[in-house]
């Protein structure tokens, strides 16, 4: 193997170990603040209205050690008749219901293993019924909740098929959800840091200088004190990495995008066509196609 393909080789391992560590602590702040089932619970009370009160009546199967989906999965319990799966996500992502489709049909999997069930037996199994939300704390949503179909994906648009599976994304921004908010403390707390942090980024702070300073405020407001007073270097770290790997994706999705136009170009203007019939043939990456060009 030459030297040139060596260190293309040792580069693709070091960024993929890097890239790995960075997804492992995606969200983890999320996670961590409802690890305990009594925050989980009331999570789940302020939902659905219930007033379960006992937290051993909450049996938590979040995948802990599967990589699902090339992720792990936020939170997932199973209560009463119902199995839940919340996830926190800071990036639009309309492919929710597919990632919670797969999710269920391995969870279901795994149940009906575990009980042994027949599914080619006259007896109907009995399944805990499938609850999916997600608590979205990005930019690209301005209403309190939007209800995602899996069928949206399929060629003949919602309703179709002979499938559906449901995503309720839940805005969980600063102002968005009061009574829900009102229901659940820590929820709002989580809501009120991720708030201090976009201000402070967007009154001109370095990222750094941003989640220190809310971290400092959420503190002297008493907020998620029981947190960021005894793991604050912890908490910084999470955030920290969290955006990094914002970043990251987003100018890997840049290369990425840029590199597969640079092949379309190519072939076409191999082809013969000329710059503007290029670009009326892939009229949304005008842009990209001329900084292509140029380069």
């Amino acid at each position: 193997m030459t030297k040139r393909k060596l260190t293309q080789r040792y580069r693709r391992r070091t960024w993929w170990r890097r890239f790995r560590l960075n997804r492992k602590y995606k969200d983890v702040l999320f996670r961590k603040l409802f690890h305990n089932k009594q925050d989980l619970l009331d999570l789940y009370n302020a939902l659905n209205g219930s007033t379960y009160t006992d937290p051993e009546e909450l049996e938590v199967v979040t995948m802990e050690d599967v990589i699902f989906m090339k992720m792990k999965n936020d939170l997932s319990f199973i209560i009463g008749n119902s199995i839940n799966l919340y996830e926190h996500q800071s990036t639009w992502n309309p492919n929710m219901p597919l990632r919670g489709l797969l999710y269920f049909a391995q969870q279901f999997e795994g149940l009906v293993s575990a009980r042994g069930d027949d599914i080619y037996g006259k007896r109907r199994i009995e399944l805990p019924t499938p609850v999916y939300i997600v608590f979205y704390n990005g930019r690209d949503m301005h209403t309190d909740n939007v209800m995602l179909y899996l069928s949206d994906s399929f060629s003949a648009g919602q309703g179709s098929g002979c499938i559906e599976c449901t995503c309720e994304v839940l805005n969980i921004n600063r102002g968005y959800n009061v009574a829900l908010m009102e229901k659940c403390r820590r929820l709002w707390e989580y809501s009120e840091l991720s708030a201090e942090i976009e201000d402070n980024i967007r009154e001109g702070m370095s990222r750094e200088e941003a989640v220190e300073a809310a971290i400092d405020n959420c503190i002297k407001r008493g907020i998620l004190t029981d947190i960021l007073l005894k793991e604050k270097a912890e908490v910084t770290h999470m955030l920290l990495t969290e955006y990094d790997e914002k970043r990251h994706l987003r100018n890997t999705f840049m290369e990425g995008r840029e590199d597969k136009l640079r092949e379309q170009v190519q072939k076409k203007l191999s082809r013969g066509k000329s710059i503007s019939e290029i670009a009326e043939d892939l009229e949304e990456e005008v842009s990209v196609i001329e900084k292509i060009v140029k380069s």
